[in-house]
C-alpha cells in the first residue's frame, strides 16, 4: 500500500491515486460545508459522483496532500468574501455595491433585500443580480462604514 496522492494529468485534470495504487481520472474535490466548516468534511469524487476518499479534517492530512487538496478546492469554488463595503449607489434596491473582497475589488447589483440571506448566527450570503454569491463571515467584524451601509439593507 502507498500513500494516496492527487496530481494533474497532462490535460490539467485532477487524478486521484488511492492507497492500493489505483488511478482515478477526472476527479473533483468538494467540501461538505464550505461556509460553516471549510476545513472539515472534504471528499474526493470520481466523474460519476462516487466518493473515492473522505477527510474529516484537512489539518490532519499530510501538508503536501493538504496543499494540493486546497488548490483543487479553490479552482472549483468561487465564493468571494466581502471584507469591506466601499460604496452603495442607493439606500434602496436595486442598488450597485462596490466592495473589497479577498479576491479584489468587485462591483455588483443587489436586486432586493431578500438577496441578503443569513446562513448561521453571523454568516451572511449576498447574491448579486447575476447569481454570484458573496460571503460575509461576520458582519460585526467589518469596519464601521461597512456595517453602517449593510445595516440599511438588513
Amino acid at each position: 500500500m502507498s500513500a494516496p496522492s492527487l496530481q494533474r494529468n497532462p490535460l490539467g485534470q485532477w487524478v486521484w491515486t488511492d492507497e492500493q495504487g489505483v488511478r482515478h481520472d477526472q476527479v473533483v474535490v468538494v467540501r461538505a460545508f464550505p461556509v460553516t466548516a471549510p476545513g472539515q468534511g472534504v471528499g474526493v469524487m470520481d466523474a460519476e459522483g462516487h466518493e473515492l476518499a473522505w477527510f474529516d479534517r484537512l489539518d490532519q492530512v499530510s501538508k503536501p496532500l493538504q496543499d494540493v487538496l486546497r488548490e483543487a478546492i479553490a479552482e472549483r469554488e468561487f465564493l468571494p468574501e466581502i471584507q469591506r463595503l466601499q460604496a452603495v449607489s442607493s439606500l434602496v434596491t436595486p442598488s450597485v455595491w462596490t466592495v473589497q473582497t479577498d479576491r479584489g475589488e468587485a462591483r455588483f447589483m443587489l436586486k432586493g433585500e431578500e438577496d441578503i440571506r443569513r446562513l448561521t448566527g453571523k454568516t451572511l450570503i449576498v447574491s448579486d443580480a447575476d447569481g454570484v454569491q458573496y460571503l460575509i463571515r461576520d458582519p460585526m467584524a467589518l469596519d464601521r462604514h461597512s456595517r453602517k451601509l449593510l445595516d440599511r439593507f438588513m
